[in-house]
């Protein structure tokens, strides 16, 4: 038997501190594992429950959601209701304080990040949620009775459940369409129901985009985009001509007993709500509506700034760029005399695909790769059926997991040809909202980011990039028509970006006073009139539209305004360092963030 030798004081002491030494260790790394694993399960479970809650939304962010756990779903197209209202905010405030739980030093750098925007747009929407019948689903000029039907002539069938999936969801937009009726009933009630003008415009789409003549003669674009998405799955999973009878005889089936039902029911619904009384006004004049307002600004622009600091960098920037513009036509009268048409009609490049081949060329100085093999693109016409209610142009974003194949859909009756052709196709593909969504999706995977980042959407961030490449476009758009020996005309497309940017600059300021500060149309035309805009139909127009789409062109504008501070901070963070390339590879690798955020990453990425 071995003898028991006691521990001296000492020893005893030693033996003490390196167990308390290793409790602490131990204790370290499980506080650390259980916050990164909180944050997993809280972030997957949220990714899956809004994938799985909306499966329309799904389709168009992933392309194999069983590649990310998501097998056994049911189609849906959510509803409007109360009570799901309450369940939301209800859900949102869960989520935001389990994510408070979390300690976020023990979390990795990349998860950090996401947590602060998580939090940041949690904190947001429930802001937002305080004034549940402001928003407008069914906008005249952005309603979804004009945007469902483009989504779903775009739904890609990828596989035989995809074309489930989808006549599933065709299935339901009776209810769906019904519940945004409760919606619009809703809002009436509280005093806040759409002018009776504007919801005749609504009534008048309903009765356009979708029509018995069409489908009763094959002609409608659901019907034939239908067909073509059958025949292009044919190619990779082969369908009888039995089974592809099937489904166009559903598809038809659906669109004429459900989907036109839905949109005549939607039209006559709306009917009893019209009301010549109601006067189209801003949200200032609406009650809470100047506090919605400042909630929706931080929302749609990701900016931190206040109102009055918003007018000032408006203001700022009207008057550097008119002092630009004033000194360029100033030295180059000659540029006066060349009309918009002319401009047109001389541009080298005259179709879509040559412009995005130059574009691609030109920013390959300014701007990385993208990660990969080189994704397609394809330029498509809006239909006859939406091209009075669809913007000048749109990109269809492609899912996180196939970004291979993207759509740019141009609205031939809203767009020319020429510059602004070449300048758009630049906003919505290279360098724009293509190019962008395409890097951020490949470098997402590549570094294994949480696909919960798919939930978060920054309209400052994406609209201000294309914007901010839409201007650089102009100066592409200079160089190329100088390499053809046309100098009045590289000339003209500088004073084109001047004009423009004074136009959305002037809008955006206009939308502060109209939301803000309560000014009336007869405010506005007067304004606008000082800017050689005397025309009532188009004061009206221009009144009309930033009234109905409040924060639309600060989401551009003002997102545009921040990432050239954004660009001055970088500047002087890297002194003679700093390139336009650098800083480019900053903003895609950071991807869409509000600019607060992104400041603060900024001054850390420097650092690095």
């Amino acid at each position: 038997m071995k003898k028991h030798i006691p521990l001296s004081a000492r020893q005893l002491l030693a033996t003490a501190v390196l167990l308390l030494a290793f409790s602490s260790m131990t204790f370290f790394l499980f506080s650390f594992r259980q916050d990164e694993k909180r944050f997993s399960n809280i972030t997957s479970r949220l990714f899956v429950e809004e994938m799985t809650g909306n499966t329309l939304n799904m389709h168009y962010s992933l392309a194999f959601p069983a590649h990310y756990g998501i097998c056994d779903y049911e189609p849906v197209l959510p509803v409007y209701s109360a009570a799901g209202r309450k369940a939301g905010t209800a859900a949102a405030e869960h989520t935001l304080s389990a994510l408070r739980a979390i300690h976020t030093e023990n979390l990795s750098e990349q998860d950090a990040w996401l947590y602060g925007l998580l939090t940041a747009n949690l904190e947001n929407s429930l802001e937002l949620g305080k004034y549940p019948y402001y928003s407008e689903p069914l906008s005249p000029t952005s309603g979804m009775q004009v945007q469902l039907p483009v989504l779903l002539a775009e739904y890609s069938f990828r596989s035989r459940r995809d074309v489930e999936d989808y006549l599933a969801l065709l299935d339901q937009t009776d209810e769906y369409f019904a519940s945004l009726l409760v919606f619009e009933q809703e809002k009436a009630a509280a005093g806040l129901c759409m002018p009776a003008a504007m919801l005749r415009q609504v009534r008048e789409q309903c009765d356009t985009i979708v029509t018995k003549e069409e489908l009763e003669a094959g002609t409608h674009f659901l019907q034939t985009s239908f067909q073509r998405r059958l025949e292009e799955l044919s190619s990779t999973d082969p369908i009888t001509p039995k089974e592809t009878q099937a489904y166009l005889s559903r598809n038809d089936r659906l669109l004429k007993t459900v989907m036109l039902p839905a949109y005549i029911a939607l039209g006559d619904g709306l009917i009893l709500l019209e009301d010549d009384e109601i006067q189209l006004t801003g949200l200032a004049a609406k009650p809470q509506g100047k506090e919605y307002y400042q909630a929706l600004l931080v929302s749609e622009t990701g900016s931190g700034r206040t109102v009055e600091q918003i007018q000032e960098l408006l203001a700022k920037q009207f008057a550097d760029v008119y002092d630009s513009l004033r000194m360029l036509v100033t030295e180059h009268p000659e540029i006066a005399s060349l009309s918009a048409q002319e401009q047109s009609l001389s541009f080298p490049c005259t179709d879509a695909a040559s412009m995005l081949a130059d574009l691609k060329k030109r920013m390959r100085s300014d701007f990385p790769e993208i990660p990969g093999d080189p994704a397609s693109v394809t330029v498509k016409s809006v239909s006859d059926n939406l091209d009075d209610y669809c913007a000048p142009a749109f990109y269809l974003t492609a899912p996180l997991d196939d970004t291979d194949s993207n759509v740019i859909y141009i609205n031939n009756k809203k767009t020319i040809s020429g510059l602004e052709l070449y300048t758009t196709l630049a906003h919505e593909g290279y360098p724009g909202h293509l190019y962008q969504t395409v890097y951020a999706n490949r470098a997402a995977l590549a570094c294994g980011e949480r696909p919960v980042r798919e939930l978060l959407w920054y309209g400052g961030y994406l609209e201000g990039w294309a914007l901010y490449v839409e201007f650089l476009s102009f100066d592409y758009a200079s160089d190329l028509l100088r390499e053809q020996g046309m100098e009045q005309e590289a000339l003209y497309a500088q004073a084109e970006k001047y004009n423009r940017s004074l136009q959305l600059c002037l809008y955006s300021m206009l939308d502060i006073l109209i939301h803000y500060e309560n000014a009336s149309y007869s405010h506005i035309a007067k304004i606008l009139e000082g800017f050689g805009i005397t025309d009532e139909t188009s004061a009206r127009a221009v009144y009309t539209y930033i009234a109905l789409e409040p924060c639309n062109y600060l989401k551009y504008y003002l997102g545009y305004l921040e990432l050239l501070s954004l660009k001055d901070t970088a500047a002087g963070l890297w002194g003679s360092d700093y390139t336009d390339y650098q800083f480019h590879c900053f903003l895609l690798e950071a991807g869409p963030s509000d600019f607060t955020s992104l400041n603060q990453r900024l001054k850390q990425w420097t650092l690095d």
